[in-house]
């Protein structure tokens, strides 16, 4: 799995870094693209990169990931239909609203589920600003809403905004971004239909259903948060963690990859916790008082407002301060699947995964591996000489799947078994079939010296095994070392595949004629777009794919026959 990262990092990198000494520094994209693309560890990257004199660009890095982590948000936005310009407020645009006497947003009614909240709009935000009185935002246009109340989630704390409409007479706005400015709530979006101006009486319709897949996958971050606790241990604290509809991600410090047995103690803890069925309850409090909470976890680096809110889950199970919107019962998870544990700094680990239907998708693709690496095992190796290749698709499969991050662990370990038992029946097979085909290259030797020939050209079955052709070399030139020989193996015969081709010509053949081994394979090569190299005297290559050898072995037959009867 780290081949190919660590190929990256040779060729790309440190070679690059060595025409250019004053460098030494893996830039962020660099290091993203190992990351992101190739999957290779960032605490690795660090490590290589140390033991190469160089350091790694963590902020470029960080930027890196950030700019990915909106690509992402605005693609799932995109593949819901939902578009339009970015909205932002900076310190001067939250005092104007001040002194315009444009009081703070209420959104305690975030907290509430299934209800319907009728608001004011107070100011209209554009690209190009606040409208004026009398000004109509119109439909088509991206507008920002600041209302007097609201009970949209504005993203905070690692948890996605909620996501809905709000309507108003004759018209509605499609809100795909909530974020709060120093107590004001923007609510941004494209104007689907109708006019709307400041001071229009509006009704916040916030996408429930939406809400039911996050809150689940937060509350499952402070059970997860326990559960990481308990089985790593009191050094292992949250680091940041992120939360959509589809899906929690969980960053927390521990300095190394954690074992597959961890991973299944900590998902079977989480998993524990949703079938307890333990009510999730929050209440707020004077933050000195809530620090005296017995349990209580806050996230490192975090400012906390006074009084804040503390999220409970069971009696002992939980306790953290918290924003966010989350379940009443970890029941109501319905069910967890930890799909990745990966690293994304130094000392940093990150953990994905999922909740309610996505994650029993992902005990269901589960399943079906599980039952497919099953069947595999069953497989009678010695009679079954692709097994090794039946081994390889499947962990490309299981690669690519997303199922339980200890379970794939499992199935690779057991893939890898069957490939393993796969391979040492090919060389078993293989053996056998390189010990008859020597006996018969023997007698063909044998033949074509008794008639004469110079030169000798046989369809072997030895595979694509190039230790094999070895050996038939030293057994042609133990019986008629002055004879040219070339041999033609298919990797498997009638596969249409890999063909393997070898060549010798003798000193005293090459002074008499100018046959040269090289020159013959690569005549024969040539034909077939295959590619190899030696030397005058011996020489080998491959053909990639090769459906007809017949084809082959008559071209290297024509070319010898051309060279030793002209001279």
């Amino acid at each position: 799995m780290l081949d190919r990262g660590i190929k990256y990092f040779d060729e790309e990198i440190k070679s690059s870094n060595s025409d250019d000494k004053s460098n030494g520094v893996v830039t962020g994209d660099k290091a993203f693209f190992l990351y992101d693309t190739l999957g290779f560890p960032i605490d690795l990257t660090e490590l290589m990169a140390e033991e190469a004199g160089m350091t790694v660009d963590m902020n470029g890095f960080k930027a890196e990931m950030e700019g990915q982590k909106t690509r992402s948000r605005e693609a799932r936005l995109a593949s819901k239909g939902i578009t339009g310009e970015r909205l932002e407020l900076i310190a001067e645009q939250t005092a104007w609203l001040a002194d315009e006497g444009i009081a703070v947003t209420d959104d305690s009614f975030k907290y509430d589920w299934d209800e319907v909240v009728e608001a004011n709009v107070e100011a209209i935000f554009t690209s190009s600003g606040f409208l004026k009185d009398g000004d109509v935002a119109k439909e088509g246009s991206t507008v920002g809403l600041v209302l007097d109340k609201s009970s949209f989630y504005a993203e905070a704390g690692g948890q996605d905004a909620d996501l809905g409409t709000i309507s108003f007479e004759g018209g509605e706005l499609i809100v795909n971004d909530v974020k709060a400015y120093g107590g004001y709530v923007l609510h941004s979006g494209v104007i689907s239909e109708g006019p709307i101006s400041v001071g229009s009486n509006v009704k916040c319709q916030v996408d429930f259903e939406r809400r039911r897949d996050v809150a689940p996958n937060h509350s499952m971050t402070h059970v997860l948060n326990a559960a990481l606790r308990e089985v790593l241990g009191e050094g292992c604290d949250q680091r940041g963690s992120q939360c959509n509809d589809e899906k929690l991600r969980f960053d927390f410090s521990h300095k190394k990859a954690m074992t597959a047995a961890q991973l299944r103690d900590t998902e079977l803890y989480v998993r524990d916790t949703i079938d307890k069925s333990l009510p999730v309850t929050a209440q707020v409090m004077p933050l000195d008082d809530a620090k005296e909470v017995p349990g209580v976890r806050a996230m490192f680096g975090e400012v906390y407002p006074d009084p804040v809110r503390v999220v409970m889950v069971g009696d002992d199970c939980s306790v953290e301060f918290c924003g966010g919107t989350h379940i009443s019962n970890t029941a109501d998870a319905e069910a967890f699947v930890l799909t990745e544990e990966t690293a994304v700094a130094k000392g940093i680990r990150r953990i994905t995964a999922l909740t309610r239907d996505a994650a029993k998708k992902a005990m269901e693709e589960g399943t079906k591996f599980e039952g497919r690496a099953t069947t595999l095992e069953s497989i009678n190796a010695d009679e079954t000489p692709d097994l090794d290749k039946q081994a390889g698709a499947l962990r490309k499969d299981l690669d690519a799947a997303e199922l339980s991050a200890a379970l794939k662990s499992e199935l690779r370990a057991r893939i890898e078994s069957v490939q393993k038992k796969g391979i040492d029946a090919k060389k078993r097979l293989l053996a056998g079939r390189v010990d008859k085909c020597l006996n018969g290259v023997n007698a063909e030797v044998e033949q074509a010296l008794a008639d004469g020939k110079k030169s000798l050209v046989l369809n072997l079955d030895i595979g694509a095994d190039s230790k094999a052709s070895q050996k038939v070399i030293k057994a042609v030139q133990k019986i008629a070392p002055e004879l040219a020989f070339m041999g033609v193996s298919e990797e498997e015969v009638g596969s249409g595949g890999k063909v393997l081709c070898f060549a010798i010509v003798p000193d005293s053949l090459m002074k008499e004629t100018g046959l040269k081994a090289n020159e013959w394979l690569k005549d024969v090569l040539d034909s077939v777009g295959g590619r190899g190299g030696g030397k005058p005297g011996n020489a080998q290559g491959q053909v990639p794919q090769c459906d007809d050898v017949e084809a082959v072995i008559a071209k290297a037959e024509s070319f010898v026959n051309d060279v030793v009867v002209v001279a």
